[in-house]
């Protein structure tokens, strides 16, 4: 049996974030100035919930802000809190604001439709939230937000993973708080921050022992994440893989899959998913995905 490989892999700082904070008055070098500000990981649409209509598992909320319309497809997975932090149902009259991973495929119908990660329901009491990509530094420069931490705020996070302080560099983050700074970027100190990361995978994988045997003698641990032979294991699974030169198709019956090497997000059909870490080629001419992968192709 192979003795497990490790294998550091540098993380690099994710695209900055969307949206603005409040107007500020003194500048320093900390922001890149307009021309370098780079395309946001998240956008944002507002509005004021018109109607609703429920079809199986997902609630259409058909929001309207002037002469916009827009709307917000919303699952049992979907974050949805008012602006002070507190967790609430979506209702007729609220006053949203919907985050949404910016390169998430959208469907070509009007009135143009998202699914959000995040809906945050407007109230008159006083707080703040937003979404972004936060560096090593805790900075969205998109944002123009510096988050100032400390042990006695209330972490989460969308896969229900224990958070502390010191995982929240470089990750997408839900941060409510209620007042900053006047300097450039602005300072705050939030009361609660919630880390968008994936659905908790690290369960065991139900297969076939030929499977359980390839996994336990090929894989290597980054970071720890326990990656692994994708090729091998997706044509023992019945898929035929075809390689891109930089990644993989993947097809079997109705489902196609798209995959590319230093990428976290891959393609399913016409919609777009992320790896918790991205594919790499951690032998010659051998892609290796995180385990949890494996199980999707499964079921």
């Amino acid at each position: 049996m192979k003795m497990t490989k490790i294998v550091p892999i540098a993380m690099t700082a994710l695209l900055v974030g969307s949206t603005a904070v409040a107007n500020t008055t003194f500048a320093t070098n900390d922001v890149p100035s307009e021309q370098e500000q780079v395309q946001p990981i998240f956008i944002k649409v507002a509005g004021t919930i018109e109607s609703v209509e429920k079809r199986g598992n997902v609630s259409y909320y058909s929001i309207k802000e002037g002469e916009n319309i827009n709307t917000l497809a919303v699952t049992a997975d979907t974050l949805v809190y008012d602006n002070t932090g507190k967790k609430v149902e979506l209702k007729k009259g609220d006053k949203v604001i919907a985050h949404t991973y910016a390169n998430k495929p959208m469907i070509l119908i009007y009135p143009p439709q998202y699914s959000p990660e995040v809906v945050i329901v407007e109230t008159e009491e006083m707080g703040t939230a937003s979404v972004g990509t936060f560096d090593s530094n805790l900075l969205d420069a998109n944002l123009s937000l510096k988050l100032n931490v400390s042990e006695e705020m209330e972490l989460s996070s969308l896969s229900g993973k224990e958070v502390k302080v010191s995982d929240l560099a470089e990750k997408n983050l839900l941060v409510f708080y209620t007042v900053t700074t006047r300097s450039i970027p602005a300072q705050t100190s939030p009361h609660k921050v919630v880390v968008l990361d994936q659905k908790d995978t690290d369960q065991e994988i139900e297969t076939s022992p030929v499977i359980e045997e390839i996994i336990a003698k090929d894989f290597y641990e980054v970071n720890g994440i326990k990656m692994v032979p994708l090729r091998q294991l997706a044509e023992e699974l019945g898929y035929k893989v075809e390689s891109t030169g930089k990644g993989a198709i993947l097809s079997k019956g109705a489902k196609t899959y798209t995959i590319t090497r230093g990428e976290k997000s891959y393609g399913y059909n016409k919609a777009l998913r992320y790896f918790e870490m991205a594919p790499a080629l951690l032998e010659p001419e051998k892609t290796y995905v995180p385990v949890q992968f494996i199980q999707e192709l499964i079921n």
